[in-house]
């Protein structure tokens, strides 16, 4: 295994990456040595949802409990979800100051920690927003997740007149990715025409690439479908290269952001593009590890193949890979977005009970 020191000192094919690309790295965690040592690979920002919060949490539970117990005694009438967000919110500040350099360095393009809305107001735009305000407040370099739901879209284009950089997430597909562009791009025009400076924000837009190919595979046993099982490992894929050719078409000032990592290919087929790579830590050694050539292949088509493969086999990867296979309204329930939603839920449940074992322990036997 790499160490940290030997990462910094040798040219690994992620820093490759950073180096000789537009394609950018940002890591997905704000657990903070995990964000060193992206950082030390050339990493230039973060993600995190509630799961990789939890988890974070957990782990460092030893330096948190102490930190949680001050939260719960500063503010006695708090629940044990306001504590958890408390400690989310303390989380993301400590991971944003990490960062502060490369925000600086890159003008706000880059440089940005992304802190997730609660998944529990999906379907309230107006409690979506504002709860974005208050996060952007956190720090100057505070990137919002919003998910790409009915609700989110409107709240995407609010939030984004306000002048707060957003992170789309919980999306898989080409019509989420547009309509969630279409959004951004209303919203940054009418910030611009209340005198609010874009040129410092940088919006992204995510495709949870692998969270496609996982349900393709449960559609796969479920209607016992047989193909060719290699092909379901580049749905994500195909759909991340048809959307990039849409925006740069189109000038969309969004990003991309490949998340959800299943093999290499979510990441070594995206190499080139003005993109966003947010690998976990872990997956971000595996490829610092690897031969894997560092060269442009965000242009290489799939497989015309595999696509027509897919496209007649399965119906939810003819709805993500089409920009009319989905509307607004059909969003929420798309199946990796109930999937993706209810995983985020029980993680906010999670929270709540690790929260409760600092408020409330369980008294001795």
């Amino acid at each position: 295994m790499i160490t940290r020191m030997q990462a910094a000192a040798w040219k690994s094919p992620l820093h490759q990456m950073t180096q000789t690309t537009p394609t950018v790295l940002w890591n997905d965690s704000a657990d903070p040595d995990e964000l060193g040592w992206s950082i030390d690979q050339g990493g230039i920002g973060a993600t995190c949802n509630p799961v990789i919060a939890h988890t974070v949490l957990k782990a460092r539970l030893n330096e948190w409990r102490p930190r949680i117990a001050a939260l719960i005694e500063a503010r006695p009438t708090a629940t044990e979800d306001d504590i958890g967000w408390s400690a989310v919110e303390a989380l993301s500040i400590d991971a944003a100051a990490l960062l502060k350099p490369a925000f600086e360095a890159h003008h706000g393009r880059n440089g940005r920690l992304s802190i997730q809305t609660d998944p529990r107001l999906y379907r309230d735009a107006g409690a979506i927003v504002e709860q974005a305000i208050h996060f952007h407040g956190l720090a100057p370099n505070m990137i919002v997740k919003i998910p790409a739901t009915r609700a989110g879209i409107p709240a995407i284009e609010e939030a984004t007149a306000r002048g707060i950089t957003i992170n789309a997430t919980v999306s898989f597909t080409l019509p989420q990715c547009v309509a969630v562009a279409e959004a951004v791009e209303r919203g940054l025009t009418r910030y611009h025409r209340s005198g609010g400076d874009v040129a410092r924000m940088g919006p992204v837009c995510t495709i949870m690439v692998g969270r496609l190919d996982d349900w393709l595979k449960v559609v796969m046993e479920r209607e016992s479908i047989t193909t060719d099982p290699g092909h379901l490992e580049w749905a994500g894929v195909a759909v991340f290269k048809k959307a990039y050719a849409v925006f740069r078409e189109r000038g969309y000032r969004t990003r991309l952001l490949s998340a959800a990592f299943r093999n290499h290919m979510h990441w070594s087929e995206l190499i080139g593009g003005d993109v966003v790579i947010s690998p976990p830590c872990a997956w971000q050694k595996r490829f610092a590890a690897s031969d894997i050539e560092i060269r442009s292949r965000i242009d290489t088509p799939v497989d015309r193949a595999i696509v027509d493969d897919l496209s007649r086999r399965f119906a939810d990867f003819r709805r993500a890979y089409d920009e009319r296979g989905l509307t607004v309204d059909d969003f929420d329930t798309f199946a990796p977005t109930r999937r993706t939603l209810r995983q985020f839920l029980g993680a906010c449940d999670d929270l709540r009970a690790l929260i409760r074992d600092v408020m409330l322990p369980t008294p001795d036997k």
